[in-house]
């Protein structure tokens, strides 16, 4: 009798040479790399920067930004100058990283990094037009990218500008979502709709904006509950994935999990940590009359994170049972993540996983690497850097998250790509056609062939989180013994899938293949 798949395991990652917490990163094509940074205003990191390098006019001669090597697990120091502390960004159509804001020094500051050997941060002083510290980046169809919010910042811009004199827009949702003493708006939760306009959700409630006509277009009910999602009440959300038929997607919806009651904030900087929330709520933007279906988790959880599985499926991880984000206020960390299929029946979406050992609370991430485990790290609770005498000591490990698709019992249903190569370019609206093999014998009606766009990932929010199941993936026929060919049609709008980088799977059973990283054009 064969042994039942394990519901997910954990394996500690060896450390490289220890650096800070890893409070933002970044997958990095196409080398299979994640580039890691935090604040540059703590003090020395363990990591010396090349070359007797230092930050200028500072005794400061160590690395605030690396890039993780996967495959051989190590790390080579870059030099950031200005604070990216609670910064954003999303990657540009040529796989380059546009980062952007941060606190202070770094508040108007646009930073671009292109991964390669020697390759280091390009800093662009005062390319924003206002300061951006907790704001949020979504790539446009255009290639450009929309900065939303902020703490203070009630407008919008964008990156490139188009002139010198462009200047950020007013957006009154912004202000409209902001409570006193507590805001619950901050890294706001943007999606690119398939009709080009954004879909922007603020604290407890949406709207769908036309950029171009700095226009509201519609706007969705307030969260059924009314609680607060957004920081500080830390919740997560994801666009779920996009099933392309007949050149069209034909349903888009949003999952909006976790997050912290209304007084959770003011209560938690009183000693009074309340319960996180339990609930989801999912919503399909794209209906006439879109209403929230709201699930019960089987476990509550604040600054959880949320990534798009290659099977489609939607993995919930990190985060604590009580409190909010921020210093010293969350509590009880939830060391059990839950995977959720959005396509089976309402009350059997959520399976519990294998716990790990480490507490994941604020400044934590987590984020999909090729070979389909997910890279889970960090963790920072503190002001500084505390590593004795503490409720949550800040947390410089990082830990590979497997979920059961790799659990050796299901390698002869695993497939495996034979062409195209890594690294293949595509344009919009072309054929693909790719040859793969499985060692067991397979049903061809059970593939999927899907795309993930590689997020920035921060404070819960994965920035441009995207996956596209690709039309003509059902269609698999045999050419041997074990070998196979799908050919599938990349979507034709830039609306759906924006130029730019993508990991693509093939997908047998629920059960991906490594993937390649396919660029289109």
């Amino acid at each position: 009798m064969p042994r039942r798949p394990r519901l997910g395991w954990w394996i500690v990652v060896p450390p490289p040479p220890k650096h800070r917490h890893l409070r933002h990163a970044h997958p990095t094509p196409p080398h299979d790399r994640v580039l890691v940074y935090d604040r540059t205003d703590f003090g020395n990191s363990n990591i010396s920067l090349p070359n007797g390098k230092c930050r200028p006019k500072t005794t400061d001669c160590t690395a605030h930004s690396v890039e993780y090597d996967v495959a051989s697990n190590s790390v080579r120091p870059l030099m950031v100058l200005t604070d990216v502390w609670c910064s954003s960004g999303t990657l540009r159509p040529d796989g380059s990283l546009v980062q952007t804001g941060g606190f202070k020094s770094g508040a108007n500051v646009v930073r671009v990094y292109k991964s390669c050997n020697t390759c280091d941060w390009q800093e662009i002083p005062s390319m924003l037009s206002e300061q951006r510290w907790y704001s949020t980046n979504q790539i446009l169809p255009d290639g450009r990218q929309l900065i939303v919010g902020g703490r203070d910042s009630f407008t919008y811009e964008f990156y490139p500008k188009r002139s010198a004199t462009e200047k950020a827009l007013n957006m009154p949702f912004l202000k409209e979502t902001t409570v006193a003493n507590v805001e619950n708006n901050l890294y706001p939760f943007v999606f690119l709709n398939t009709d080009g306009n954004v879909f922007i959700y603020a604290n407890d409630r949406a709207i769908l904006f036309n950029y171009v006509r700095n226009k509201v277009v519609k706007r969705y009910p307030t969260i059924t509950g009314g609680e607060p999602r957004n920081y500080p009440s830390t919740g997560s959300a994801v666009l779920l994935p996009l099933r392309i038929v007949q050149g069209k997607v034909a349903s888009v919806e949003v999952l909006i999990c976790g997050g912290a009651p209304k007084e959770a904030y003011i209560n938690a900087n009183g000693g009074i940590f309340d319960k996180a929330l339990d609930t989801c709520g999912r919503i399909k933007i794209s209906d006439p009359d879109p209403q929230w279906v709201m699930e019960t988790m089987p476990l509550a959880r604040v600054m959880g994170d949320m990534v798009l599985l290659p099977n489609g499926h939607v993995l919930i991880i990190n985060g604590g049972a009580a409190g909010v984000a921020g210093w010293e206020i969350g509590r009880d960390p939830v060391l059990t993540p839950v995977i959720y299929n959005p396509n089976s029946p309402v009350g059997s979406r959520f399976k519990l996983q294998n716990p790990n050992t480490i507490p994941r609370m604020y400044h934590s991430t987590a984020a999909l690497l090729r070979d389909g485990r997910v890279l889970v790290a960090g963790s920072n609770a503190h002001d500084k850097y505390e590593f004795v005498d503490v409720l949550f000591p800040t947390e410089l490990s990082m830990e590979a998250f497997s979920p059961a698709y790799l659990d050796t019992s299901s390698v002869g249903l695993r497939p495996q790509i034979i062409s195209p190569h890594n690294r293949f370019k595509v344009q919009h609206g072309r054929r693909m056609h790719i040859r793969f093999k499985v060692s067991r014998p397979m049903n061809p009606n059970l593939v999927l062939v899907t795309m993930v766009a590689p997020p920035f990932v921060t404070h819960s929010n994965s920035m441009n989180q995207r996956l596209l199941i690709l039309e003509g993936g059902n269609k698999t026929t045999a050419t041997g013994k074990n070998y196979y060919k799908v050919t599938v049609t990349i979507p034709a709008s830039r609306n759906a899938a924006p130029a730019g980088s993508y990991i693509l799977f093939v997908v047998h059973q629920d059960i991906p293949s490594e993937g390649i990283w396919v660029h289109i054009r």
